[in-house]
């Protein structure tokens, strides 16, 4: 199984050359290349969510706005129907108050952060697992720690399949150092799949890469190799982070 986490980057106007009508065309002749089974996105606006179900048909997409409304950015997750049974959805904030959409916990930025959560089936191999995809907030240590303990907390305490292996991925924006992220292994047991793919986030070229994205997984989950989608053309990549790929084995 392929499985992709990539922070397709906001459609902003400012991002200039860099913008997404100039990515959009690569992206999806890069995705129809690789064929992922499985692709965990961040900072999906509305309008390219549409475009990528009007694009995308060969996937089923799933998730919701993080704003109240259903505005905003969304962190959904396309996958393969002939290869999937979908058998249980969340869409969740991370707040006191996780069901209320647009809500947050106090100390965190004002932008609300909203998980994606899936347990599939297997089709090929028969098996069920969890996949939960999140973006977590960008300005505060302490929202990251909260939004981290509350998705372990659910992960443990899930009543549908709580066997099931899981898959935890997404921007986590903290490095593999940070408490934050450390706290994601002590808390879950998880291994980050993607531990030597180097950096991620590279702001179309202007930084130094940093390691703020990863494939968390269960120990049983065998990973069988990484990579980074570093593609670009006429010098501009397929987002200001490489989306990275992991070929697992449940």
């Amino acid at each position: 199984m392929k499985l992709v986490t990539f922070n397709i980057r906001l459609d902003w106007e400012w991002d200039g050359p860099n913008g997404f009508p100039f990515r959009k065309d690569m992206i999806l002749r890069k995705i129809r290349k690789e064929m992922p089974d499985i692709i965990c996105f961040q900072e999906v606006l509305p309008h390219v969510a549409l475009w990528l179900k009007e694009n995308l048909k060969e996937y089923y997409i799933v998730g919701c706005p993080r704003e109240v409304g259903f505005r905003g950015e969304q962190t959904c997750i396309a996958f393969l129907p002939g290869r999937f049974d979908l058998m249980k959805l969340d869409c969740y904030w991370l707040s006191p108050t996780p069901f209320i959409p647009g809500s947050r916990y106090e100390i965190q930025s004002d932008c609300p952060r909203v998980c994606t959560e899936a347990t599939f089936h297997h089709i090929p191999s028969n098996m069920v697992f969890r996949l939960t995809n999140t973006h977590l907030d960008h300005e505060g240590h302490p929202a990251r720690i909260l939004g981290v303990r509350q998705i372990a907390e659910k992960l443990k305490h899930a009543s549908f399949f709580p066997e099931a292996p899981c898959i935890f991925v997404g921007d986590m924006n903290a490095e593999p150092d940070s408490e934050e992220m450390r706290l994601v292994t002590s808390l879950t047991g998880m291994v980050d799949l993607a531990a030597d793919s180097g950096g991620t986030y590279h702001g179309f070229h202007t930084v130094t890469p940093v390691k703020i994205d990863y494939i968390f997984a269960d120990p049983s989950i065998r990973c069988k190799g990484i990579c980074k989608w570093d593609d670009a053309e006429n010098g501009v990549p397929l987002s200001d982070h490489y989306p990275v790929c992991a070929e697992i084995e449940l």
